[in-house]
């Protein structure tokens, strides 16, 4: 379960950097915590090499946490926009430095903002 759970994150951030190419230059440790029934399981995210370890990440920048059910499901299936809206609505919560989190959040949204303007000049 572990393992994969290393695979799952592995593959989420690769993911979300291959739709926000502009965070790929960020370099960070991102501690995750996955909540389980009763149990919550720790992980060290390395940017922007992809870098995931099982245990406490005290070198974290941001930590992200969530319920390891929903984790899954994102995992598998989640884009930017299903990020954001998790993040929006609670599902998924980030702590950290102000400044990283804003950064990040104004990449993202500058990225979604590039996206839409695309898909309004391909209906033209």
């Amino acid at each position: 379960m572990t393992d994969d759970a290393v695979v799952l994150i592995e593959g989420a951030a690769k993911r979300f950097l291959e739709e926000v190419p502009a965070l790929e230059q960020l370099k960070m440790v991102v501690s995750v915590e996955l909540r389980g029934r009763g149990d919550i399981q720790q992980f060290r995210l390395e940017l922007p090499q992809l870098d995931v370890t099982r245990g406490a990440a005290s070198d974290a920048k941001v930590r992200v946490e969530m319920p390891r059910a929903f984790f899954n499901v994102m995992a598998a299936e989640g884009k930017v926009p299903d990020w954001v809206e998790a993040f929006t609505y609670g599902q998924a919560k980030a702590s950290g430095p102000e400044q990283y989190l804003r950064l990040i959040v104004k990449v993202v949204q500058a990225q979604q903002e590039r996206e839409q303007l695309k898909r309004a000049t391909k209906h033209h």
